[in-house]
């Protein structure tokens, strides 16, 4: 007879496989789900994925642990960064003022998910499948659109933004310098990642527009495209040229009311955007969901010996450890998204003013970059 599964994992992407390793180091036995195609982020188009993550060290240190981290081409070590508010409102950030290698690493996306299916495929103690199997826990990593969140019945309250982000590669004139750079202007926020390693002039870019402008943007030349992106950074890094598709997908702030509990007499719990999504204008949402597998794969490390891995009181251990951090920087996101949205003369000149003011706040905003980057 198979031996049962002990955790099922459904949702293999980056949370779901970094916490199908993280579980086998423990010797458990994992099932590892793939999701559904229609909840692929790529599902409607063949076109190669232009994402980039910017993961902190935290991050970092929990892939490297697992020998996926990304070689520098593919993780861009950023060594600055700069914030321009719409009315002369500054921040900027410096890892050697901060005496840290990097403030954050922007990683290609298709490598990493790569380097972790490889690193599934060579554990014993996972098995790949194609359909849910009993286990005494599943665990929930499918994203956003989660089916099997709504069918536990799990209430998922989404708070629609005003924003469609868009995504894309650009080859810039001028070279990017290892310096991550975001404009917020009239509600909308453009981000400059840098990528193909230190000596690269290439972005990936965020843009977080209002979604009457989406199909215009979406529709619109390769030139006029850029030419749009270069007035938006004020030609910071000259002459742009368009590198990729481009891909779309709505904002919005959302949280699972709750993260573990029992289904028809099985334990489940949430972890990455199937329990939380938030905006990315601080680039934060790998990072949680990171961090909510590290919690959870620790909270199981160190169950006493006689609970299951699916005891609810101990998974009530792995949701408050995660709540607190997910609300507060979900809150946080919230209210920096709703200031930097509204046109009115009395918030522009107030934001960009405490933006000033923030970056003359010495041990502040060092706290508040440590607190970014993991530390």
């Amino acid at each position: 007879m198979t031996q049962p599964f002990d955790i099922c994992i459904r949702g293999d992407g980056i949370v779901g496989r970094t916490l199908a390793l993280l579980l086998a180091r423990e010797r458990l036995r994992v099932g590892l789900v793939a999701r559904p195609a229609a909840m692929s982020p790529n599902a409607a188009t063949t076109a190669p994925d232009v994402r980039a993550y910017a993961l902190n060290a935290k991050s970092r240190a929990l892939l490297e642990s697992l020998r996926c981290w990304p070689d520098a081409r593919h993780a861009t070590e950023v060594l600055a960064m700069r914030v321009l508010g719409d009315d002369g409102g500054e921040v900027n950030f410096s890892a050697q003022e901060l005496k840290v290698q990097g403030l954050t690493w922007i990683v290609d996306v298709p490598v990493l998910e790569a380097q972790l299916a490889a690193a599934v495929r060579f554990q014993p103690q996972i098995e790949l499948l194609d359909a849910p199997q009993p286990a005494s826990l599943t665990v929930i990593c499918e994203g956003k659109a989660s089916r099997t969140r709504a069918e536990f019945g799990i209430e998922f309250e989404v708070a629609r933004y005003p924003q469609t982000a868009i995504a894309a590669r650009l080859a810039c004139e001028a070279p990017h310098g290892q310096t991550a750079r975001q404009w917020f202007t009239q509600g909308e926020i453009l981000a400059f990642l840098p990528i193909d390693g230190p000596q690269g002039n290439s972005v990936a870019i965020v843009w977080s527009v209002l979604d009457g402008r989406v199909d215009a943007l979406l529709g619109a030349s390769p030139v006029e495209f850029c030419r749009q992106l270069q007035v938006a950074s004020y030609g910071c890094l000259g002459q742009l040229q368009l590198t990729s598709e481009r891909c779309a997908w709505p904002l919005q702030s959302a949280r699972a009311e709750r993260w573990v509990g029992i289904h028809e007499g099985k334990a489940w719990a949430l972890a990455g955007d199937a329990a939380h999504n938030v905006h990315p204008l601080a680039g934060q949402g790998l990072n949680l969901g990171l961090s909510d597998v590290a919690a959870l794969a620790q909270t199981i490390h160190e169950r006493e010996y006689w609970r299951s891995v699916g005891d609810e009181k101990l998974l009530r251990r792995y949701e408050r450890a995660r709540k607190a951090e997910v609300l507060t920087m979900g809150a946080t996101m919230d209210g920096l998204q709703r200031l930097f949205s509204n046109s009115s003369a009395v918030f522009q000149a107030a934001r960009n003013l405490g933006m000033n003011g923030f970056e003359r706040s010495g041990p502040v905003k060092q706290w508040v970059a440590r607190q970014a980057m993991g530390f």
